[in-house]
């Protein structure tokens, strides 16, 4: 058995790929626009580890995606989560959860799928402004 990919459903595709793609930094591998269907796949992955696949689902008939259709949260390694979490703050993404200690943090995609953020290696040092940082939201 292995890893093939995670599924997300998402109500807005141009909003989603410039969250996951331009903020996150992850890549576009494959896009299927199934017009029988109405909807639209795009499998997306971090540089260099087309492995861990996202799924971006778009129905192109608009639905709500209640009582958890659409999914829980995901996670990447990221070689400086400060960094990322600044980059993220200044394109206007809410940071839930503050990387406090250096190692965590959490932000929320358009449709409100939680992604953790993990620092790579060792945690950095705690430092300003993300040490006082309140939580802001839930994850």
């Amino acid at each position: 058995m292995r890893f093939l990919h995670t599924m997300v459903r998402v109500t807005d595709l141009d909003a989603s790929l410039h969250f996951y793609c331009e903020l996150l930094g992850l890549e576009v591998l494959n896009r299927f626009d199934i017009e029988a269907g109405r909807f639209t796949l795009v499998f997306l992955a971090a540089p260099g580890n087309e492995v861990a696949q996202v799924e971006l689902t778009h129905n192109w008939d608009p639905e709500p995606y209640d009582g958890g259709r659409n999914f829980g949260h995901l996670a990447y390694e990221v070689e400086d989560i400060y960094g990322l979490c600044q980059r993220m703050m200044d394109a206007g993404v809410t940071v839930n959860r503050p990387p406090r200690d250096g190692h965590m943090a959490f932000v929320r995609s358009p449709d409100q799928i939680s992604i953790e953020l993990i620092q790579k290696g060792e945690s950095l040092a705690p430092q300003e402004p993300w040490s006082s940082m309140e939580n802001d939201g839930v994850w």
